[in-house]
């Protein structure tokens, strides 16, 4: 198992803002999570990357819990938001240090960034300004780049395809679809684009007010339940 949570629970003040009693993910997986905002999409992999403290329960990555061993760093790539960037460093620096980080050279490096040419569409290597001074889309490439490009066993993705022009979504949703089907990489993305996670995802998970509604394999039946459920939810409001 790549990942076990079990009985996990994150509360914000009186508000609990997750609550999951399981949920299993085996390896080569690609999981697409949905919900509206305040779901607890970005919660859960907040509390998956120890990055929040959970009130109760527990998050296993390869049997090891991730609030007490770093074990999972090492194969574990993720882009949450733009405060995982530093942003006083160039694209360049900011991926020679990430790579040093997982101990790579500088020419690791570049060989590593080569298949993400078109994705970067001439607009960051080479660019000679700080990562603050670009536009949120490149910023979101950046990040996404930095992740991929360790090639992860487990990648964790937080609304890849935000800020992001057309051309841009359908190169990453290509490109996550390739390293699960190629390197078997067990993938977790959330996302407000529903037609993009249900085309490359096997595994659909929705979340409403934390808890999970729905937690199937991906069928024509069950993005059809998705479909009604949103319809539902917006006739609602």
């Amino acid at each position: 198992m790549e990942l076990q949570i079990k009985d996990l629970i994150k509360r914000f003040g009186d508000k609990i803002a997750l609550n999951i009693s399981e949920l299993n993910i085996v390896k080569g997986t690609l999981l697409g999570l949905v919900g509206n905002n305040g779901a607890g999409k970005t919660t859960l992999f907040r509390l998956i990357l120890d990055l929040l403290k959970a009130d109760s329960g527990y998050v296993l990555s390869k049997e090891a819990d991730v609030s007490k061993s770093e074990a999972w760093k090492a194969y574990t790539g993720s882009f949450i938001d733009n405060r995982f960037l530093i942003e006083f460093l160039t694209p360049e620096e900011y991926f020679y240090f990430v790579g040093e980080c997982y101990g790579m050279n500088n020419e690791t490096v570049r060989e590593r960034l080569q298949p993400f040419s078109r994705f970067m569409n001439d607009e960051i290597m080479g660019q000679k300004k700080y990562i603050r001074n670009f536009s949120s889309g490149n910023k979101q490439k950046i990040g996404i780049m930095a992740a991929m490009m360790i090639h992860p066993e487990i990648l964790i993705l937080d609304e890849p395809f935000n800020f992001l022009d057309p051309s841009s979504q359908i190169e990453i949703r290509d490109m996550i679809l390739k390293l699960n089907q190629e390197q078997q990489t067990t993938v977790l993305i959330s996302s407000h684009n529903l037609n993009y996670t249900t085309e490359i995802s096997n595994r659909l998970v929705l979340l409403e007010k934390g808890l999970i509604l729905i937690d199937k394999s991906n069928s024509p039946e069950v993005i059809e339940e998705l479909n009604k459920y949103f319809i539902q939810k917006a006739s609602n409001e």
